[in-house]
């Protein structure tokens, strides 16, 4: 820790140089320029590829089988569905099949076949609609390498030849209204609506981040200059990160997640405006002791460096420990992530520095910090007495004050309340269904209600079931039919390249996107493994595999689990050994990471009080429970850093308790300011129309909040408290005692 301290004074003496404060902000100026020159921004790389479990899971193994063995080369389907509420009428499907003439006349891009609609009777028809004679779906495929981009330009092409003939009404009008609509679905609908939600999201998040950031700083620290500061900052290390991202995508080292990308842009925002908060709010009150505000500046840094280097070294590893999943969601986020926070970090120490070093005092405009030797010479200069700043801390300290005074009710209080919403965690439901996300009143979302709506439930998502017989005659049919969820099993399909395989399509009597239906996935498995069995073959279960959209999330829910199990205990080692190298205690390792686990679960809790019970919200998104704990964990343990980091130090000179109160105090407005931002920067995210993301923000803002206003100014303390100078266990400071002496020469230096 010593030598720590001395790096930091050091590194404090060449950043407030009057001379090297402009080389480095023109070195990181000159960075962006050569970076953005020679590579690609991360934007520009973002995927359009959707699978994301591991190439080994059943029903993606499924999928390659289907696709060698029965493919008949179609394409990728895009699904037009057609409705009108009182019944498809005979001009509508004349209407459909002059389309159909024109798209096998003149094809829009990459379209490779379309079923001869054109030449099939009204009759035959009407007969393909749906039971009750409202809905109807007609596919056209395209060319399964087909980039986003190009099938987006496809179905625009498509969209001008529905227009000029049907006219714009059954692409734009209300689903409600009486008259005829079409609405695009199926994987090609799915595919384009899930790209474009993103890319027109970017520029409206990016805005609303910066807005939310700088508003939040003027009604915080009410100085404009001070307000743009942060900003600047986080702008210029984003110019670093960008192109950096570009380039690992661009080697094919990392894969660029659009999802990944809008969330990394708030965490930037969010955690960079904290790590510059800790130095700013350091660097205004040692301008209140120091007149030469260089040597103030030298003092912030040495004072707050340890922290931000610690905050963000524990949230770039906490971050990384997403890399070991096997979700390719999961493992997306963990570069991008971990290296914004890096390069934050880096900044936080050598940029703002900089940028505050030619600033000074101007920075805080109007409200400068000043010491009473300066206040009392502009005074004699002036010939008036001056406002004087009110004395810092007042509110914190009696916070902390109180704390130590009462800390077994604290405990007791905070306890029960953060108990009491952690109990609500059991009763969430999840979904991993990708639609679920989706607005209501998007196409492909549309398109989908009117399936369901309209078609027995089970026709839109039906269950693959394909078995290598190894020569063996098996029949699944009657076995499959009795099982309560299925509605119908149609023939084998008929023409596989290997004789030998064999696949049934399964429609389920219920939604397919069910967790009922998921649940089931196995007892058809077994269904079919046992009849392969009873012909002799051993080992029956590597010679089944199911696919489809149900069977696909049911392998997210087992791939996901497994992943929770694997990051959620590599994370808490990772903090635990990185708290333990820090402050030197056993003891408060456990403490800490025990007070942001229950935090964390009562975020969770509370979260589905608020989404369920308050908005209606169904069920939530599965992947939000593990990317909650990293984000709330890696961040949440950043304030008890902070504030841990003045605690000890303090103890060194004062009484504990003593040493609480003032830490509680010095840390506490800058803690709340930075808790404020970074709930705010989270809930940014309701913004966007994709619901995971919003359902994503609402728990993360409500997880800060509760680190920010409960655990770090009452909990930690309190417990702090009650321990006394086991707090400290086995480090040195466990060794003093309340009766000792606290202001020796040695301990000062120390």
């Amino acid at each position: 820790m010593r030598i720590l301290i001395k790096l930091l004074k050091k590194w404090g003496d060449i950043v407030a140089n009057s001379k090297t404060r402009w080389v480095t902000i023109f070195i990181w100026i000159l960075l962006i320029g050569i970076f953005s020159f020679i590579w690609p921004q991360v934007n520009d790389r973002e995927t359009s590829d959707t699978q994301l479990l591991p190439d080994d899971t059943m029903s993606v193994e499924a999928s390659k089988i289907s696709n060698k063995e029965f493919s008949n080369d179609a394409g990728t389907p895009l699904l037009l569905v057609w409705h009108r509420n009182e019944g498809l009428r005979d001009s509508d499907y004349e209407m459909i099949q002059t389309l159909y003439k024109d798209l096998d006349a003149a094809p829009v891009d990459k379209q490779t076949f379309i079923p001869p609609f054109q030449d099939v009777p009204v009759a035959a028809m009407a007969g393909s609609a749906s039971e009750d004679g409202a809905a109807l779906i007609t596919p056209v495929f395209f060319n399964g390498d087909a980039s986003t981009e190009e099938l987006q330009a496809a179905l625009e092409q498509l969209e001008m030849k529905i227009t000029e003939q049907f006219g714009s009404e059954v692409l734009e009008n209300d689903i409600e209204d009486a008259s005829l609509h079409v609405r695009f679905s199926g994987p090609v609908g799915i595919q384009t609506d899930a790209v474009a939600l993103f890319s027109n999201a970017d520029i409206t998040l990016l805005i609303a981040t910066v807005l939310i950031v700088f508003i939040l700083l003027i009604l915080l620290y009410r100085s404009p200059i001070l307000a743009i500061i942060p900003l600047i900052a986080v702008g210029i290390a984003y110019g670093i990160i960008s192109p950096l991202l570009g380039f690992l995508a661009d080697k094919g080292w990392i894969v660029v997640d659009g999802q990944a990308i809008s969330i990394m842009t708030v965490l930037l925002f969010g955690a960079g405006t904290d790590y510059c908060l800790f130095l700013i709010s350091r660097y205004r009150d040692e301008l209140r002791q120091e007149k030469d505000k260089h040597a103030a500046l030298k003092r912030a840094i040495s004072g707050t460096g340890g922290a931000i280097m610690m905050s963000s070294m524990t949230t770039v590893l906490g971050l990384l420990s997403l890399g070991l999943a096997y979700y390719a969601s999961y493992d997306r986020f963990a570069i991008p992530f971990s290296l914004s926070i890096f390069i934050m970090g880096i900044a936080a120490l050598t940029l703002l520095p900089a940028i505050l070093a030619i600033l000074g005092r101007f920075a805080f405009i109007p409200f400068i910090p000043r010491p009473e030797e300066m206040i009392q010479e502009m005074e004699k200069k002036k010939g008036k007495e001056m406002r004087r700043p009110k004395p810092s801390h007042r509110f914190g300290k009696k916070i902390g004050a109180f704390v130590t005074e009462k800390p077994w009710a604290i405990i007791i209080v905070s306890m029960i309340l953060l108990g009491a919403l952690a109990a609500f965690v059991p009763k969430m439901q999840f979904t991993y269904a990708l639609l679920d996300s989706f607005p209501e009143d998007m196409a492909s979302r549309e398109g989908y209600t009117i399936i369901e709506d309209h078609y027995p439930p089970g026709e839109i998502a039906p269950v693959s079931i394909i078995v290598d017989t190894n020569g063996e005659e098996v029949s699944l049919k009657e076995e499959l039919e009795e099982h309560p969820y299925v509605e119908v099993v149609a023939d084998p399909v008929e023409g596989s390249v290997t004789k030998d395989i064999q696949e049934w399509q399964v429609t389920l009597s219920i939604d397919p996107y069910s967790t009922e239906a998921v649940e089931s996935i196995p007892e058809l498995q077994s269904i079919a493994t046992n009849a392969l069995s009873d012909t002799g073959v051993s080992n029956a279960e590597d010679f089944v595999w199911l696919g489809g959209e149900t069977a696909t999330l049911y392998d997210t829910d087992q791939v996901t689990s497994r992943d929770q199990a694997l990051i959620i205990p590599v994370l808490l080692l990772i903090i635990a050994i990185l708290l333990v190298v820090f402050l030197r205690s056993i003891v408060a390792m456990v403490y800490l990471l025990a007070t942001v686990i229950i935090s964390y679960a009562s975020a969770l809790g509370l979260g589905w009080i608020v989404l369920h019970h308050i908005f209606g919200v169904a069920e939530i998104q599965g992947l939000i429970p593990l990317y909650s704990f990293v984000f709330l964990v890696a961040l949440g343990i950043d304030y008890n850093i902070f504030l841990v980091s003045s605690l000890w130090s303090k103890r060194k000179i004062m009484p504990l308790k003593q040493a609480i109160t003032e830490s509680v105090g010095e840390t506490g407005s800058v803690i709340s300011s930075a808790g404020l931002i970074l709930a705010g920067t989270f809930s940014v995210l309701a913004v966007l129309p994709l619901q995971v993301l919003v359902h994503f923000g609402t728990i993360m803002a409500i997880g800060i909040m509760i680190d920010t206003f409960i655990v770090r100014p009452l909990l930690v303390p309190a417990i702090t408290t009650v321990l006394g100078r086991y707090a400290f266990w086995p480090g040195k400071l466990w060794k003093l005692r309340d009766d000792e002496s606290y202001k020796t020469k040695s301990d000062s230096k120390e």
